[in-house]
């Protein structure tokens, strides 16, 4: 009869041992996300290299926590937002010194004639 008691009522672990640990965010990831906001508001150039820099470390630290890390979306959002604002600034400033290039070159053209 003991084997049939045992039968009957299956073996339960403790469910707080088996209960996977809570996942936190990244506070870096966090970080990446507000300043890749703050990037296109208030501190453009600043915010962005914050952005950038915040986001590839926070991917690195999600990847490495053997799962017990959230936020590679936050860190991914921080880095498309901080490289598309150093990407627009380097076209702005590329833009300004071609066309102040040209405009150099039209007074110089100018004054010659």
């Amino acid at each position: 009869m003991r084997g049939t008691v045992a039968a009957r009522r299956p073996y339960r672990e403790d469910t707080a041992m088996n209960a996977a640990a809570p996942r936190t965010t990244s506070s870096l990831a966090i970080v990446s996300l507000v300043f890749g906001i703050l990037g296109w508001t208030f501190l453009p150039g600043v915010g962005a290299i914050v952005a950038v820099v915040t986001g590839h470390l926070a991917r690195g630290e999600i990847r490495r926590s053997a799962q017990s890390l959230d936020g590679d979306g936050l860190a991914v959002g921080g880095l498309v937002l901080g490289w598309l604002m150093i990407a627009m600034g380097l076209m702005a400033v590329a833009m300004f010194v071609v066309l102040g290039g040209l405009a150099w070159l039209a007074a110089g053209l100018h004054a010659w004639s």
